[in-house]
């Protein structure tokens, strides 16, 4: 799940590229550092859906039918999960803007 984040590819967007420091400290953060033209918000407007649309286009994190089941001689109701034939949700607009999970930002509430 924390996959997700700018760390897991080995670049840290938040930091300037000419970075205040010692030559050591300048020296990792720039291997860190992939050099931008422009400077990167804090902010997330989208994200990646987590939900499924089915044959009939209802939406939903999981989807189940109802199979009928014979077991000595009594019918049972039970119910199935459906994998095949889902349509991912694909990208959704967030509102309100998220702050970025690498964005370096203390919280503080008094």
């Amino acid at each position: 799940m924390g996959a997700s984040g700018s760390k897991a590819r080995g670049l840290w967007p938040f930091t300037s590229a000419t970075g205040g420091g010692g030559s050591e400290a300048a020296g990792a953060e720039q291997a860190l550092v992939r050099p931008r033209g422009r400077a990167v918000p804090p902010f997330v407007f989208t994200r990646r859906g987590s939900m499924f649309y089915d044959e009939d286009g209802d939406l939903a994190h999981e989807f189940y039918e109802e199979t009928i089941v014979t077991k000595n001689g009594q019918k049972r109701a039970k119910l199935r999960r459906v994998h095949t034939n889902l349509i991912p949700q694909g990208i959704v607009k967030l509102d309100p803007p998220r702050i970025h999970v690498d964005f370096p930002v203390i919280l503080y509430e008094m």
